[in-house]
């Protein structure tokens, strides 16, 4: 039989090879993603369906009533969401996105649009985006500090702090509650459920604090002549453990808004961002300050993304120090 190709130009051998692979594999990564995507929706069906019965189960349904969700707070805890927590989270989750962002793109680079040096250190040079990446490290840092000092002077930290045993089971209550989609009534204004708490905490005292010290020794402040001192502590366990430290970041902004708009958006919102709530549970805020400011937020947020560019980037890195092509 006769092709339609010329024999000069037809595909032999290993080049005729590739291109059948690449005709099979063509679409596959699309497949996968569905496949995966319905993998995944089977599993949690079969996972809520389980969770179901099992907390009609008469154990379960004493361990529920012992364990409701939530552990009581100490004396003299306060109630609400002062102002400063409400920009704190803004400037938080402004900070923490461009961050992400910058810490992508130093991880996949391979030739950087420009380098940046020190003053007192031309010959120290790091990419325009780790520049950038390190110097909201440090903003992050600063506001971090700010906000464990004003959670303790302000008693705030025994709102998401452990100061209980009866955390842990009554966090497992939440999980199941969760899970049955039968989820617990809670009113962050005056306590968090006992995941929640669990959450924060290693969040703020856990994730927080292991960002700091893997970034601080990947970083160039690091002492690399101290020879002791990088051998106690090696590179390589800074990079193992800096990257998953940032996915859970990202899970738990990705957890933490799902949850922030399916368990009443108005109200939390109102809480977060407009410093406003009742003490009574069932209480839904009737306004819309919290979601306009959340909307004033997000455009913030984007306009720091888009404005994140090499050329903009270059402008702002002159005013620390030497821009350069290489």
């Amino acid at each position: 039989m006769e092709t339609d190709i010329p024999a000069a130009t037809a595909p032999s051998g290993p080049k005729l090879e590739r291109r059948r692979i690449r005709e099979f594999t063509k679409g596959k990564p699309v497949v996968a993603v569905l496949l995966g995507g319905a993998g995944l929706l089977l599993a949690a069906s079969m996972a809520v369906v389980f969770t179901r019965w099992l907390i009609s189960l008469a154990f379960m349904q004493d361990f529920l009533n012992t364990y409701p969700g939530e552990a009581h707070l100490p004396e003299g805890v306060p109630v609400g969401i002062p102002a400063w927590l409400a920009w704190q989270h803004f400037f938080n989750i402004f900070l923490m996105v461009l961050i992400i962002r910058s810490g992508l793109q130093v991880r996949a680079e391979k030739r950087p649009p420009s380098y940046w040096s020190p003053r007192w250190n031309p010959a120290r040079k790091i990419s325009i985006n780790l520049w950038f990446h390190q110097t909201l490290d440090v903003l992050w840092i600063v506001n971090g500090a700010v906000f464990a000092v004003l959670l303790f002077v302000t008693g705030q930290w025994m709102r998401v702090l452990p100061t209980t045993w009866e955390v842990f089971p009554n966090a497992l209550s939440a999980a199941v509650q969760y899970l049955s989609l039968n989820w617990p009534t809670e009113n962050g204004w005056v306590n968090y459920n006992s995941l929640q708490v669990l959450a924060y905490f290693t969040t703020i005292f856990v994730a927080a604090p292991l960002a700091v010290i893997t970034g601080v020794r990947m970083s160039g402040v690091w002492p690399k002549n101290a020879k002791a001192l990088n051998k106690a502590y090696p590179v390589e366990w800074a990079r193992a453990v800096h990257f998953p430290v940032m996915l859970y970041f990202v899970t738990f902004i990705i957890v933490h808004v799902a949850l922030v708009f399916a368990t009443g958006a108005l109200r939390n919102l109102n809480h977060m961002y407009a410093a406003q709530g009742s003490t009574d549970p069932s209480a839904y805020a009737a306004n819309w300050t919290g979601f306009w400011i959340l909307f004033a937020s997000m455009a913030i947020i984007m306009a720091g993304w888009a404005a994140a560019r090499p050329l903009i980037l270059s402008g702002l890195a002159r005013a620390f120090g030497k821009v350069s092509s290489r």
